[in-house]
């Protein structure tokens, strides 16, 4: 009698148990390019918090910051295609020689502000979720840096300034845009970036304030010019052969984590970009706004590579473009 009283209670205790605890853990790597303290690593990792709490532990998220997985740049779509990777974070515009359409948001001076950069977000986003989708991945959320400047030893003030400039971009769009103004891009690795600027292989970066703080560049360059050249987006996407694996509620759940923080990332940026700011300047960096005829340059500049770019688009692209060209 105490026998079957005993399996009675072990009984109704197995149906008290959550799901989730019944149910095998999937734990899924994710792929992020930047330092543990970079801007897009910590919204990754907190990504990665939210999705274990709202699929009760039985989703687990596991970011490897700073290319720790040997998987940094323009392979990254191909990478997470074959399954190389579950998961990554992925600069949109390093990918763009793999799918044009992901070089949108780093186009030169189509935005000016967080505001636009979020209107054009929500344009292009069924765009970018259609390019992913060709590349065997589902688009879960995406976030802008905060806006590229230019990081220079000397301070910049007209294109005369740009000649023979050696500046490292982070994309084709960034390359050209400098090259129409006399400069020299470079590509490189941005884990090589600070040594190449104290040998002079580059004397100057094309990138946001928030990365010129996080690289200490203050103890290399003297000025930070704001010409809000772009607001570049990442992207977290995943495989959707993982993705299929996943029940509905893990789906769900995934979702709902990618919802919040998209939403907290682009609020974020703007936060970011403001304390990079402020965090430059104490440690003496010059921090100037471009002059009147200085933008017209860069416009005249920005205008040529984003009809070049448009040409060569899809209709539904182009027709973004159209909305956006200044």
């Amino acid at each position: 009698m105490l026998k079957r009283s005993i399996l009675a209670v072990m009984l109704v205790g197995l149906f008290l148990v959550p799901q989730a605890w019944a149910q095998d853990v999937i734990k899924l790597d994710l792929n992020a390019v930047y330092g543990a303290t970079s801007f897009h690593t910590v919204g990754a990792m907190q990504f990665a918090k939210l999705v274990d709490k709202y699929s009760n532990g039985s989703v687990q998220i596991i970011v490897h910051p700073g290319g720790s997985l040997g998987f940094k740049g323009p392979e990254l779509l191909k990478i997470v295609k074959d399954g190389q990777v579950p998961m990554s974070d992925i600069l949109m515009g390093v990918v763009a020689g793999s799918e044009s359409a992901f070089g949108i948001s780093s186009l030169p001076r189509l935005v000016g502000s967080f505001d636009e950069a979020k209107k054009l977000y929500a344009d292009t986003k069924p765009i970018y979720e259609k390019a992913a989708m060709k590349w065997k991945q589902k688009l879960l959320y995406a976030a802008p840096w905060p806006p590229s400047g230019l990081v220079t030893k000397n301070v910049v003030n007209s294109k005369a300034d740009l000649k023979n400039l050696k500046t490292r971009t982070y994309d084709k769009n960034g390359a050209e845009f400098l090259r129409s103004l006399g400069g020299s891009p470079v590509s490189l690795p941005w884990g090589e970036v600070y040594s190449s600027l104290t040998t002079g292989m580059i004397d100057s970066v094309l990138t946001s304030a928030e990365s010129s703080k996080n690289g200490k560049f203050w103890e290399v360059l003297k000025g930070f010019k704001t010409i809000n050249y772009a607001y570049p987006l990442n992207m977290v996407t995943i495989n959707m052969d993982y993705w299929k694996i996943l029940s509905n509620s893990q789906q769900d759940a995934i979702l709902k984590a990618a919802a919040e923080t998209e939403k907290q990332q682009w609020q974020n940026s703007q936060a970011r970009h403001e304390e990079g700011i402020k965090v430059i300047q104490e440690h003496g960096m010059v921090v100037s706004d471009e002059s009147t005829a200085f933008g017209k340059t860069l416009d005249a500049a920005a205008k040529k590579i984003v009809a070049e770019f448009k040409a060569e688009a899809k209709k539904d692209v182009a027709a973004v473009l159209e909305k956006y060209s200044k």
